[in-house]
């Protein structure tokens, strides 16, 4: 064992609820021997985080760039749901992800999408039929059947539905859930037709419904939706049946810290630090049959170094026996990304924004802060020119949604809580079939964000003609990622943030909350490509009733 590696400090060992001195020893990618020692150094190991719902695309970063950023805060493996570029690409942005993916040693593990698209009330780029959902969880590297998102599918007993979840449980391979406010017999169903785990939970008795029926739960804590302080007790209390994940991670947040920083809030939050690392380090693995190492005696070497149990900060992170990070610097090479996408640039003109007055309370979509759940509110509409226009002065703002895959006239609504006192902002990344999706104050500043992302073949826009300003990050990756690195992405889109917050935004992620906006399969109000949606009813509604 002459090219052993040997690292010292105090072993967190989950299982056993132990610390202790030891001695690891590292060989051919493996644990080859753990020894105690006598005073052995103050820094702790223990196995790798593990983020068990993840969607890559929203960090805007390509997977290999992903794995550069996330090692640094102890990350070893995520969960990876490849469903946003799969409805831009198909199968095909899937094997993008799984090839990209494969040049890094952080171990992404990926699912097949269940719902490309994700209704048929939206124009997504691709379908991808329940013949190549069978192929894909067929391959080795998809582990699961990824967010069954149509739950009523599931409960009405939707053929191509139940095939899906069928052919994942003849491979034994789990199913992710996604049924946002689902409660009580109607919750069971849903678990009972196979599903195993929800990330969509916002309060404690909803989870406690699906928990009761079966289901495990994984405490979500995004950029966006932001459900860890409803549900963290749950930790203690189930710390068999809940995970935690990010669902969606912007790059800017993502320098900051990942799972970690979860772990270090529910300890700070009373919760017994072995139930916290039991969800974040070894639940995971479990309940996905993943290859990752529990720092054991011939695991797979993935174990972190930390200052101490209650920072969390990450001092080095190994992967499979190799130092992929150390002291806040990866040594993980960049690798320079493919490009593919699917994108037809088209021109917004003004007029096309217009709204003609029309008799009736407008329905407008309510974004609240830290949910991807929306309100619908009735108000008088504001009219000039007999045309329905933005109301600044009560924050209801112009929303659009444009087609990005063919021409077709914009979708128009309306929408309160977004704050800006001037100017708009636009992104083509805008869950789940990733039309342009663009908000602002007048039509002028709505039109050019909108031209401004389409002539990026996709990308974040931030527009303010009066002032001067315009801030544009290209995504030329599907539309929903960048090349560069994280603290390239990361700066630059911390830049479009602030521009808009300088406007008068007060949502925590603006561009984030965006990107929910077009989020059909989640209640109340949202915006299709083809007109307002009810979320509860499941059908378009007038924009004035």
């Amino acid at each position: 064992m002459s090219d052993a590696t040997k690292v010292a400090g105090q072993l967190v060992d989950i299982a056993g609820r132990r610390v202790f001195g030891a001695e690891v020893t590292i060989a051919d990618g493996r644990i080859a021997a753990i020894e105690p020692i006598d005073n052995a150094p103050a820094n702790f190991l223990l196995p790798g985080f593990i983020d068990a719902h993840v969607h890559i695309e929203s960090s805007m970063l390509v997977p290999t760039e992903f794995a550069r950023a996330a090692v640094l805060h102890g990350t070893v493996a995520t969960v990876s749901d490849p469903h946003e570029i799969g409805n831009v690409l198909g199968v095909a942005g899937v094997e993008y992800m799984l090839d990209n993916a494969s040049q890094s040693p952080l171990k992404f593990f990926f699912g097949a999408p269940a719902c490309v698209p994700a209704t048929t009330f939206e124009t997504a780029g691709a379908t991808i039929t329940v013949e190549e959902v069978e192929q894909l969880l067929a391959d080795p590297r998809i582990l699961y059947l990824s967010e069954m998102m149509n739950f009523p599918g599931i409960l009405s007993g939707d053929a191509d539905c139940m095939a899906k979840v069928a052919a994942a449980h003849q491979l034994g391979k789990p199913v992710d859930g996604h049924a946002p406010g689902l409660r009580g017999e109607e919750a069971a169903r849903y678990i009972a037709a196979g599903i195993t785990t929800d990330h969509e939970c916002f309060t404690k008795d909803e989870a406690l419904d699906k928990l009761a029926a079966g289901c495990k739960i994984s405490i979500r804590e995004g950029s966006a939706a932001r459900n860890f302080d409803a549900l963290v007790t749950l930790l203690g209390e189930f710390p068999q049946q809940t995970m935690l994940c990010s669902d969606d991670k912007h790059p800017d947040e993502l320098l900051l810290g990942h799972i970690n920083t979860l772990v270090r809030r529910a300890v700070a939050a009373g919760i017994d630090v072995f139930d916290a690392l039991q969800a974040a380090c070894l639940n995971p693995i479990e309940h996905y049959k993943l290859d990752v190492g529990q720092l054991r005696v011939g695991d797979p070497a993935d174990f972190i170094e930390i200052n101490s149990l209650t920072a969390f900060e990450v001092s080095r992170t190994w992967i499979d026996g190799e130092l992929v990070a150390d002291q806040g610097a990866t040594t993980i090479p960049r690798v320079e990304p493919a490009v593919v996408n699917q994108f037809v640039a088209t021109q917004v003109d003004p007029k096309q924004l217009a709204v003609p007055a029309q008799p009736g309370k407008l329905q407008v979509i309510e974004a609240l802060d830290g949910q991807l759940i929306t309100n619908r509110i009735a108000v008088e509409p504001k009219t000039i020119d007999k045309k329905i226009v933005g109301d600044v002065g009560n924050d209801v703002l112009k929303l659009a949604i444009i087609n990005r895959y063919r021409p077709a006239p914009p979708a128009i609504a309306f929408i309160k809580n977004f704050g800006l006192q001037r100017g708009a902002m636009a992104s083509s990344v805008a869950h789940d079939s990733h039309n342009v999706i663009a908000v602002g104050t007048n039509d002028d500043d709505l039109a050019a964000a909108i031209n401004a992302v389409m002539q990026a073949g996709g990308g974040l826009s931030a527009i303010c003609q009066d002032e001067r300003t315009t801030l544009v990050l290209p995504l030329p990756v599907a539309g929903l990622m960048a090349t560069g690195t994280c603290y390239e992405v990361g700066t630059a889109y911390q830049k479009l943030d602030a521009v808009v917050k300088s406007w008068g935004s007060q949502l925590r992620a603006p561009y984030m909350t965006l990107s929910f906006m077009g989020l059909l399969v989640i209640p109340e109000l949202k915006l299709s490509d083809l007109g307002l949606f009810d979320g509860g009813k499941f059908e378009f509604t007038p924009l004035l009733s």
